[in-house]
């Protein structure tokens, strides 16, 4: 199975509230400083999008990437789970 995660990169929330992207993600993403996001709460998790990227879309690009690949959402799920042990393991946090 491949590792779709990228390692975690730590960021720092400001006061009031904002946080940097990482200049190497913005530009593989080309986000510049006029760039809207969306952000979504899964469980205790953040999920970020570009703006445009809207829920429909965003599914339908997912879905013909997976087939792309030939992967299932088991293997999706599968890989999120190792992700979050291994973070887990390596922050030593709690859910």
């Amino acid at each position: 199975m491949r590792d779709f995660a990228t390692t975690p990169r730590p960021a720092r929330m400001r006061i009031r509230g904002q946080v940097t992207i990482p200049r190497d993600i913005r530009e593989d993403m080309n986000l510049d400083e006029a760039a809207t996001v969306n952000i979504f709460r899964v469980g205790k998790a953040l999920l970020m999008t570009p703006k445009q990227l809207q829920r429909s879309s965003l599914a339908k690009k997912v879905e013909r990437e997976m087939k792309r690949q030939g992967l299932s959402l088991e293997d999706l799920l599968a890989d999120l789970r190792a992700q979050r042990k291994r973070y887990l393991e390596e922050t030593g946090g709690n859910d």
